[in-house]
């Protein structure tokens, strides 16, 4: 078989900007797709697509529809990896940037529950799905860009560039929530307001694609490709021979998901609802916290080039099990100095524990099945640790009070802490290698 031509870009500097523009720009407009939806379940979902009544049950019903992209997500993570292990990297986060752009901009244009009755709510919930099949395919690609194009001792730093993707959407989405809270009264918010970040998605996407376009393979792909065939079926091939470390990817992702929705999503919900601080007051508060986690994230990523995955992972999973002591006493303090402490520790630590993230998962898995098995793992966690989140930490708060919902928060840092104990670690190895 002839040799193919691995991507130029791969050896120079302007070429990796170019990846990691690429890799952040996806992910960024991905997260602030999928976390305008969480805030606007947090203010407007539940009483805009439910029947009109008890505004707890309405609030339950928004988080359960928060809660159906997370489980699309390993659909679309079998979906897309399978394409991106058969076809590339590249085809595959263009696909699923499409599919999650469009689902985002739909829901923006979609009528309520007042206007057409209960198939409100199930056209939500099904774009709702399609947004987790998208967001399924993203992570692993962006991840996989950055990383098998980096150069040695460079791919926890390279890979850091997806993880910022969640800071830099979610400061988008935040802000400009705030901006309309400031700007429209509450009937005008209600009425079309809370519809702007939806349709404003339309943009967002069509600068991502240009930028994605422009990219070429990676070089790690591109040389398996040129070896043998690709897998017939990654997916199977995946399970059968790779089960442990899916598994074990899946369970240190928990504590990430667990950090960042506690303290967003939740946190807001209580914030506003239980504690009668003012939406706008909240969100000023989550856009100044969110750079704690912008910071975290390449001084973690820097540090597990240095010092390895493992060793960042254990701290900072073990830091976040003892914070969630803390929960009932920062958040519940019902002050805004103690609220802001908790989302600067709480996102803090989803930076240190999300950062080596891009380069572990990645490096669990070998090139043919790379893509399958990176987002996989990463939505599997996503489930765990994310999807159910809100929904679970307001049934605690509201049998149990606080304290339960920081004993959520300190199982999920101890599972995952458990999970890196049981990997080796992957800091050496060379994913440009054949397999």
């Amino acid at each position: 078989m002839a040799t193919q031509t691995l991507p130029a870009v791969s050896s120079s500097s302007d070429g990796m900007g170019r990846i990691a523009t690429a890799s952040l720009i996806g992910t960024a407009i991905e997260f602030y797709d999928f976390y305008i939806y969480g805030t606007a379940a947090a203010l407007v979902v539940g009483a805009i697509f439910f029947p009109p009544g008890d505004s707890a049950s309405q609030s339950l019903n928004a988080f359960l529809t928060f809660g159906i992209a997370f489980l699309a997500r390993p659909l679309g993570s079998a979906f897309f990896g399978h394409f991106g292990d058969r076809i590339g990297r590249k085809s595959t986060l263009v696909a699923s940037l499409l599919v999650m752009g469009l689902s985002t901009t739909l829901i923006g244009v979609l009528p309520s529950y007042e206007q057409i009755g209960v198939a409100a709510a199930i056209l939500l919930c099904l774009l709702r799905f399609l947004q987790g099949i998208g967001l399924g395919g993203e992570w692993g690609g962006a991840a996989l860009l950055a990383t098998e194009s980096a150069p040695a001792g460079r791919k926890a730093w390279y890979g850091m560039f997806p993880q910022l993707g969640p800071s830099v959407g979610f400061i988008m989405a935040n802000g400009l929530f705030l901006a309309l809270l400031f700007l429209l009264d509450d009937a005008q918010f209600r009425a079309w307001g809370w519809r702007v970040p939806f349709l404003a998605s339309f943009v967002l996407v069509a600068i991502g694609l240009y930028v994605r376009l422009k990219i070429s393979e990676t070089p790690a792909f591109s040389r398996v490709l040129a070896s043998a065939p690709p897998e017939s079926v990654p997916f199977v091939s995946l399970f059968r021979h790779h089960w442990l470390p899916v598994l074990q990817g899946s369970l240190a992702m928990v504590v990430c998901y667990a950090l960042f929705y506690i303290s967003t999503v939740f946190a807001l919900s209580h914030g506003v609802g239980a504690l009668g601080i003012s939406r706008s007051a909240f969100l000023t508060l989550l856009c100044f916290a969110i750079p704690a986690m912008a910071i975290a994230t390449p001084i973690s990523g820097h540090l597990s080039d240095r010092y390895g995955r493992r060793p960042i992972l254990l701290v900072g999973s073990l830091a976040a099990a003892l914070s969630g002591l803390s929960l009932p006493y920062l958040l519940g303090s019902g002050s805004l100095l103690g609220v802001y402490l908790f989302l600067v520790l709480e996102l803090g630590l989803m930076g240190v524990t999300f950062a080596p993230m891009g380069a572990l998962l990645p490096e669990l898995f070998p090139t043919r099945v790379r893509y399958s098995g990176a987002s996989i793992a990463y939505n599997m966690g996503g489930i765990l640790g994310g999807s159910l989140a809100p929904y679970v930490a307001q049934i605690l708060v509201d049998r149990g009070g606080l304290s339960y919902v920081g004993y959520y928060v300190t199982a999920a840092g101890l599972l995952s802490f458990l999970a890196v104990c049981s990997m080796r670690e992957t800091a050496n190895l060379d994913l440009l290698s054949l397999d």
